[in-house]
């Protein structure tokens, strides 16, 4: 077309030449927008790509926290019931103590009463003193527990 209208008159070659000029720049202007367009959509198109991948890998790890979270939520469980069962076991072995201690008192009252009814039936003088913690009348104690507790008839 630039050909042609150069070979033309003057008067209208000039005119051509103009309106050449304009549609050579229209042209540009629609290819470089339309680069632009396809350039914005092959943007669009990756961010969408991105995007869905990202969200894959967003409901990927919020499976795996989730997992996470389950496995936590049942180990806590675990140590829960672990606790209780100690705490059970804790009281078994509380009450099996205090019944150990009522024996042992009991076993000393007997042990006590068996010891003053020895010095009462070998009626010896016999009385703990409390400053000092000696025995009164001794002596005599030993004398008649190495004859075994018998009288002298």
């Amino acid at each position: 077309m630039d050909l042609e209208a150069r070979s033309l008159q003057p008067n209208v070659k000039a005119v051509l030449l103009a309106k050449l000029r304009e549609y050579k720049s229209d042209l540009n202007n629609l290819k470089s927008e339309h680069k632009r367009l396809a350039s914005a959509n092959l943007n669009q198109a990756a961010r969408d790509d991105l995007l869905e991948s990202g969200m894959a890998d967003a409901m990927s790890v919020s499976a795996n926290q989730r997992g996470r979270l389950m496995m936590s939520t049942e180990r806590l469980n675990e140590s829960s019931d672990r606790i209780k069962e100690s705490r059970r076991t804790m009281l078994e072995t509380e009450e099996l103590g205090v019944s150990i201690l009522q024996d042992l008192h009991q076993q000393r009252q007997s042990l006590l009463h068996a010891n003053d009814t020895v010095f009462l039936l070998l009626k010896v003088p016999y009385r703990l003193h409390l400053l000092t913690g000696k025995f009164e009348g001794k002596d005599e104690r030993k004398r008649l527990m190495r004859k075994g507790g018998r009288k002298n008839k």
